[in-house]
């Protein structure tokens, strides 16, 4: 009785164990195209393959230097936290920067022609994400790092159709000032406290328009965090191009799970 016994609980321990293992996030991730106008653009497409169903998609725009790695790596790990993630390509053609200079140039031009080409490369990608099988259209966030941050906030002063908006050490300069009532998306902003790009009178500015345009925002700033501070690549790309830039995991860990809870209350998850 007792042999018979531990071999029913071993089949069930083994039956558990693999249960564990199917609920475990199976994340795919994929490059896709999509396109605004005549531009194509190259994105990639990150979920869980274990979960049924649509769920809120999340679109992730990149800093100056272009669509590449770290913006996949957010969307996977959008995608772990059970959401559908688009990284985007904001330059067309899945455009990387090498150098600072050239960063510079592809950025500055798309903020340049925002009101047509910058913001029409966004509504293409959230127009992509909300056809996609596993996303829930009336449910979709986007966040944003540096130049991304900029753009997603710009997004919001224009009244985009998004439940939430989060900014990782963005810029804050307004392409076009927010109107009152105008902002629809609830508004997180993850500043670096030492930032040496974005000035406190830059702040002051950002918050004023937030509170004359009546927006639900949220900043947040970490002490002695400064540009680029969620990028693990940050200080190596800083000491080799001379510039103010460095990880600092404190902050990237803490803006992260804020982002988390955020997302959570936004969604009612």
């Amino acid at each position: 009785m007792n042999k018979l016994l531990m071999g029913i609980m071993g089949v069930v321990s083994v039956l558990f164990v693999a249960g564990l293992a199917d609920a475990a996030p199976k994340i795919k991730g994929k490059p896709v195209e999509y396109t605004a106008g005549s531009m194509v653009l190259k994105g990639y497409l990150a979920f869980d393959e274990n979960i049924k169903g649509p769920r809120p998609g999340v679109l992730v725009v990149h800093e100056w230097w272009g669509h590449n790695e770290f913006a996949r790596k957010r969307a996977r790990m959008l995608a772990k936290l059970g959401y559908t993630a688009l990284a985007v390509d904001m330059y067309g053609d899945g455009k990387q920067a090498m150098h600072p200079e050239e960063a510079g140039k592809f950025s500055s031009e798309v903020m340049k022609h925002f009101n047509e080409d910058g913001k029409a490369r966004f509504l293409a990608a959230q127009e992509f994400l909300k056809k996609q099988q596993t996303v829930d259209p009336a449910n979709m966030a986007a966040i944003g790092y540096c130049f991304g941050g900029g753009v997603v906030l710009n997004m919001a002063r224009q009244g985009v159709d998004l439940k939430g908006i989060a900014s990782f050490h963005g810029s804050l300069g307004a392409v076009q000032a927010a109107e009152p009532g105008a902002i629809k998306a609830k508004i997180r902003v993850y500043h670096g406290g030492d930032d040496k790009f974005i000035t406190p009178e830059g702040i002051e500015a950002f918050k004023k328009e937030m509170t004359d345009a009546k927006a639900d925002f949220k900043f947040i700033s970490y002490p002695g965090a400064v540009h680029a501070f969620t990028n693990p690549d940050a200080t190596k790309l800083g000491l080799k191009f001379k510039l103010p830039l460095a990880y600092n995991a404190k902050a990237d860990k803490k803006s992260w799970a804020d982002m988390t809870a955020f997302f959570k209350e936004i969604f009612k998850k």
